[in-house]
């Protein structure tokens, strides 16, 4: 048991530069108040005294702003950071080594009694601030939740998820055990609209320079082939050489002014 405790000390300090002692972890964390109080609340749980199980819950949400059901497992060195307004679910598992910040939810939707209805976390995996994980699936281990994402079908390992509802915007299996505060990872959020745009300009791009070759081919007929007048073609001004290019816009201002 005092193992536990101390590693769930050296824990927090790893994880939260703000930690200044032992001590002020000890009394100032509502996040470890709320994993030990739990702790006794399971343990009641499993051993069929449900009652007290869910009262002895209820004081410590009443104590922490943190709601934790009885039925909920926890791993080891689980880090409840700020905390207010956490709720975890009955059928919830939470992995080693995770990290939840003010605001989540592991909630569930459906109403059979009996049936997994929350979400598993694997380890290592850190859910961002206000983000809600919904339902009976498997978080990989690894994955980050970006803040305020609403997370409704299953993440692999090592994925990162932002947004409403969330998809997974990057995936590196071999990154198990990098800490990333908020879930945000070191390639931050990427905006979609942007990717979006960009990958519209790249489109673009490649789509001028296949006219500009089918062009070349046109303009190398029409000199071998002058019977096809594929001259009286109106190609477009990339298509033609500098000099040609040049003098065509010549024309167009002179008749312009004329």
């Amino acid at each position: 048991m005092f193992d536990r405790i101390r590693e769930d000390i050296r824990s927090i300090r790893e994880r939260d530069p703000a930690a200044q002692s032992w001590w002020e972890v000890v009394t100032c964390y509502p996040g470890l108040h709320a994993i030990w109080g739990h702790r006794i609340s399971h343990a009641l749980w499993t051993r069929g005294f449900k009652w007290l199980a869910r009262f002895n819950s209820h004081l410590a949400r009443w104590l922490t702003g943190i709601e934790i059901h009885p039925g909920a497992r926890l791993g080891r060195r689980v880090f409840i950071d700020h905390g207010l307004g956490v709720v975890i679910g009955e059928t919830a598992e939470v992995g080693d080594d995770c990290t939840i910040y003010q605001g989540v939810t592991l909630g569930g939707t459906s109403l059979t009694r009996g049936a997994k209805r929350h979400p598993t976390l694997g380890s290592n995996v850190v859910v961002g601030a206000g983000a809600k994980v919904l339902g009976p699936f498997t978080v990989g281990a690894g994955a980050n939740i970006g803040s305020n994402a609403v997370v409704v079908r299953a993440v692999p390992d090592g994925a990162t998820a932002v947004g409403i509802p969330a998809r997974v915007v990057g995936v590196d299996a071999q990154r198990k055990t990098e800490f990333h505060a908020y879930g945000l990872t070191d390639e931050g959020m990427p905006d979609p609209v942007a990717k979006a745009i960009a990958k519209i300009l790249e489109h673009v791009q490649t789509q001028d320079e296949q006219l500009t070759r089918m062009c070349k081919v046109v303009r190398a007929l029409d000199s071998r082939m002058p019977e096809l007048e594929l001259g009286r073609l109106e190609l477009p001004d990339f298509c033609r050489d500098d000099a040609e290019a040049g003098e065509r816009a010549d024309t167009k201002a002179r008749a312009g002014l004329d």
